[in-house]
Formats: structure tokens, C-alpha cells, sequence
């Protein structure tokens, strides 16, 4: 059986957990402190990082690598379509959540009010609450202008441009980061990908010491 070396609330391993769970892979989750720097983790990954996966003999990281590898070796369902340019569009766009918004936002939320206390780094720095909240409107518009125009982000059919956003907004609502009242088809693409197989486990998640609201696992929020 495969295993992945995790942390629950990280976008990145979500994303890596989505595709997993989509192609019906079968994976032991490990959770893994990494900021730890465990020797026989940092053997898998010297870069110190989650998420790893242990797949098919070999260890890898780097959830882009690991996702690109796993539509190479196991392209149905495909999470990327056939066109290039609109997997340019997809790729474009999951490097846009884990890029531009991890920075924006992401970094400055969930960090801030879970990894600082998780890693004993002392307090949330208001300053990066405040910006990451101001900035996630700014991404929650942009979202809608896209679904306004498309029935998935990157177009007509969900690819891993969903899985990768949704991976980063599953970690903010887990903590209430998210106001869902500002667009209405954000919420209502939220509520798709909410609703498939592949992301009842990240609804179980639970992380000792920060309880999940109510409706973080409600398919009808």
C-alpha cells in the first residue's frame, strides 16, 4: 500500500490526498512533524517538507511532482485534460493556489493561527492575519469571475485546478477563514467538490487542540 508522510491541514498534502483519493489509490496517512527534522524523514526528503509519498517503490515529494507523476502513471480519471492549452490553463491556475494565493493568504492564516502554536514559534502576528484576510477577498473575486465564466475554474470539467484550490480553502475553513457569504458561486463550487467521495477524509480530519467549526464537514453549509 502506498503512504504518505502528511500534515492534515496542509494545502499541499490535501492536494496530494484529493488526487489520491479521485484515482481510488489506496494510501496509509502519516502524520508527520517535520519541522521536527526527524533523520529517517529527512533521509526521504532532505528538503524537510511534506508531503511524501511512498508509491511504486519510489519516495517522492513536491506535490506538483507528485500529482504530475500520478496522471502520468494513472491518467483515469484524468485530472488534466488532453488540449494543451487547457492544461496550460490548468497548470496556470494550480500555480496560481500555490503560489500566489499560499502567499497571500494561506501563509498568513492558517500559519499564523495554527503552525505557530503546532511549532512553539510564539504568537500570531496580527499584521499577517489582517493582510491575509484582507487578501482572500481579492481571490474569492477572482474565483468568481472565473465560475461566472466556466462551470469548473479552469474550464468545463473539474481538473486539478479545483483539487489544488479547494485544498487551500478546506484548510481556512477549517479554522473560519473563509466567508462564504461574499459569492455565492464560489460557495456553490465549494459545495461540489465538497460533496465527492475523494474529500470525505480531509471533512474527518480533526487537529488536537483546534476544533473545526460546525459546518466545516456539513455537505449542506
Amino acid at each position: 500500500m502506498a503512504r504518505l508522510f502528511h500534515v492534515p491541514l496542509s494545502p499541499f498534502c490535501r492536494k496530494v490526498r484529493l488526487s489520491l483519493a479521485e484515482k481510488k489509490i489506496e494510501v496509509e496517512l502519516v502524520e508527520e512533524r517535520y519541522w521536527e527534522q526527524d533523520p529517517d524523514f529527512m533521509r526521504r526528503n532532505p528538503a524537510g517538507k511534506v508531503p511524501v509519498l511512498r508509491l511504486d517503490g519510489i519516495i517522492m515529494s513536491e506535490s506538483a511532482a507528485i500529482c504530475e507523476y500520478l496522471e502520468e502513471t494513472r491518467p483515469d480519471p484524468s485530472l488534466l485534460p488532453s488540449d494543451p492549452v487547457q492544461r496550460l490553463e490548468v497548470r496556470r491556475l494550480v500555480s496560481w493556489f500555490d503560489d500566489k494565493f499560499h502567499t497571500e493568504v494561506t501563509s498568513k492564516l492558517l500559519y499564523e493561527r495554527v503552525n505557530k502554536k503546532m511549532m512553539k514559534q510564539g504568537y500570531p502576528d496580527s499584521k499577517n492575519v489582517k493582510a491575509g484576510a484582507k487578501a482572500i477577498k481579492y481571490h474569492l473575486d477572482y474565483m468568481t469571475w472565473l465560475l461566472d465564466h466556466r462551470r469548473w475554474l479552469a474550464g468545463d470539467k473539474m481538473t486539478l485546478a479545483d483539487f489544488a484550490a479547494a485544498a487551500h480553502l478546506s484548510s481556512l475553513d477549517y479554522i473560519s477563514d473563509v466567508d462564504w457569504n461574499r459569492s455565492d458561486v464560489v460557495k456553490d463550487w465549494y459545495a461540489k467538490i465538497k460533496s465527492r467521495p475523494a474529500f470525505r477524509a480531509l471533512l474527518a480530519d480533526q487537529v488536537s487542540g483546534f476544533p473545526p467549526p460546525k459546518h466545516y464537514n456539513d455537505l449542506d453549509f
